[in-house]
């Protein structure tokens, strides 16, 4: 079973910067290369909403709420997906999952909290 496993949550002001990873095991690089990425969110009491993807062939999808302000990529060698998120809002406030799928399955990590507070 696929593992994977976000970082770099925490508590931040608004305005201010964050960057978080997840990092997959139990996969190979070439079937990992095949996959799409992605991050969500969950607000307390809201739905999981998407905030970006980025297929296997390289094309990037923005939620509308952080186009602009957030960033995704993928280092494929290494298993892992990056989100740079800037100019952070108190609506980015959420835990923070990603998520690999493809034609076939679709795998979830456990979550990161994102805080944004001044």
């Amino acid at each position: 079973q696929v593992q994977l496993v976000e970082s770099g949550g925490g508590l931040v002001q608004p305005g201010e910067s964050l960057a978080l990873s997840c990092a997959a095991s139990r996969i190979s690089e070439i079937y990992y290369r095949g996959y799409d990425v992605a991050w969500y969110r969950q607000a307390s009491g809201k739905e999981r909403e998407l905030v970006a993807r980025l297929t296997s062939e390289g094309t990037t999808k923005y939620g509308d709420s952080v186009k602009g302000r957030f960033s995704i990529s993928r280092d494929d060698t290494m298993k892992m997906v990056g989100l740079q998120m800037n100019r952070l809002k108190p609506d980015d406030t959420g835990v923070y999952y990603c998520n690999l799928r493809n034609s076939l399955r679709v795998y979830w990590g456990e979550g990161t909290l994102v805080t944004v507070s001044a």
